[in-house]
């Protein structure tokens, strides 16, 4: 056993001195703070006001466009072209073209820039539009009801069909659904729920994971052809046993990894905590937020007063709000806890193969037919990503994250929706029992192959490997 330490411990202090080991463990931490910081920051800022002129040949909609914090509507009574020359004369940020058409009611709309204008400010555009012609086209259709069942009232008609379509009567009937998703957990409790959230924290998690196997069970394998072709191995096995040479390696590099991601952990929480320290104001929900919260869930509406003064602002803050509400809704400590497990288990289930893999072959070229039945569990997991996030409980989800081969993804994109602590349980137990079934093959044809040169190795010659008892 102590031969065992002694490999582990030479195995880690060797990778954790090199540079690159160095390099990723500043630059990691900074990378994923980022993912934390920016959006939070991004969402809370201001943009400077900006300019949009509007030329309406309707009529229509000159009036519904209402400034905000962001932008200024400014009404053009020009033509296009004239108008196209004073956006670039004053600097302005977009031109917004209403074209007459036959029926006064268009059906479309020109917004020209010199940049590309956002997403905020086309949706707003859009929204107002479409609710002036609803409203035209439903005055209208009264009209027409009343005509019909009333004739020779034209003037009653139109009449009528005005008083339909104030402002009080329709603010009084619109609607605006929103659908709030709640999880019901074991203990009767519920907990506002994220799907999108879930589903990014699910594949950023199951990436990873696939990522640092792939990373890490690399490393492990060019060290063993290294030491193989090097001769090396020749002495090291003189004085331990192959199979204490190859656990001794693979713990070694999953200390590494699991080094890594503990500095990770512990840096990013470092410099998040430090930019909220420096910047208390970016995680506190806007002011204008709360209040729109507030008016939402205890004032009734006010039909009088007009809301579209306030659509883009809302939209901003709203958006604000759902992501530190999101943000809140993980469960970083079963997350980390976790992606601990599942990272460790599936390395040391896939770095037993790499091993044996490496130890099988002269040179790294040679590895390319073996590693094809190795990675394609992992593929497939990466594949069938879109399928467990639409369906996490469906019966191939089920199965997938129960395989070892494929649980170390599909439970981490899983998990983030909720997974029942007896499936978790038994996807853990299944990983361990993985481990140790292919630790004790890849210990078969490492014993073998590791002193084995000159020789081009097939399917054949590695089970002939793992079938010899001496």
């Amino acid at each position: 056993m102590n031969k065992i330490f002694l490999i582990i411990r030479r195995e880690y202090l060797t990778r954790v001195r090199k540079r690159s080991f160095i390099i990723m463990t500043i630059l990691g931490p900074v990378l994923m703070a980022a993912l934390f910081i920016v959006p939070i920051y991004f969402a809370t800022m201001q943009d400077e006001k900006r300019i949009v002129h509007v030329v309406d040949e309707t009529g229509l909609f000159i009036s519904k466009f209402v400034n905000s914090d962001n932008y200024n509507f400014i009404p053009q009574y020009t033509d296009l072209e004239t108008a196209k020359k004073t956006l670039k004369q004053t600097e302005g940020y977009a031109l917004l073209y209403i074209p007459r058409t036959e029926m006064n009611v268009p059906s479309q709309a020109m917004l020209y820039s010199d940049k590309q204008p956002s997403l905020n400010l086309k949706s707003y555009i859009t929204g107002i539009m479409n609710r002036e012609i609803e409203k035209q086209k439903l005055a209208a259709e009264i009209r027409n009801q009343i005509r019909i069942s009333t004739p020779g009232y034209e003037a009653r008609a139109d009449s009528a069909a005005d008083n339909l379509m104030s402002e009080t009567i329709l603010k009084n009937i619109k609607t605006d659904v929103k659908l709030l998703t709640y999880q019901i957990e074991e203990g009767g409790t519920e907990k506002k729920s994220f799907a999108e959230v879930n589903m990014i924290v699910g594949m950023v998690a199951s990436i990873m994971i696939y990522l640092f196997i792939f990373m890490f069970g690399s490393q492990l394998m060019r060290g063993v052809i290294e030491e193989k072709t090097s001769r090396i191995v020749e002495v090291i096995v003189s004085s331990v046993k192959p199979f204490q040479l190859m656990a001794g390696k693979i713990i070694g590099v999953a200390l590494v990894g699991l080094t890594q991601f503990v500095l990770w952990i512990v840096f990013t929480a470092i410099l998040v905590g430090g930019f909220q320290q420096a910047f208390p104001e970016k995680f506190k929900m806007p002011e204008a937020q709360q209040k729109f919260v507030t008016t939402q869930q205890i004032q009734p509406e006010n039909p009088g007063e007009d809301q579209s003064a306030n659509l883009l602002a809302d939209t901003g803050n709203e958006t604000a709000n759902q992501i530190f509400e999101a943000i809140a809704s993980i469960n970083f400590p079963l997350m980390i806890l976790s992606f601990l497990f599942f990272f460790i288990g599936g390395y040391l289930l896939y770095g037993a193969m790499f091993a044996a893999i490496g130890s099988a072959v002269d040179n790294e070229a040679d590895t390319q037919q073996f590693m094809l039945p190795v990675t394609v569990p992992l593929i497939l997991a990466i594949v069938m990503m879109q399928y467990v996030i639409n369906n996490p409980e469906g019966s191939l989800s089920w199965w997938l994250s129960m395989i070892p081969f494929t649980s170390p993804v599909i439970m981490m994109i899983r998990i983030p929706f909720g997974v029942p602590y007896g499936q978790l349980a038994l996807s853990a137990a299944l990983l361990i029992a993985g481990f140790i079934a292919t630790t004790w093959l890849a210990a078969k044809i490492y014993r073998t192959g590791i002193l084995m040169y000159g020789k081009k190795v097939n399917y054949g010659e590695l089970w002939k490997w793992i079938r010899y008892k001496g």
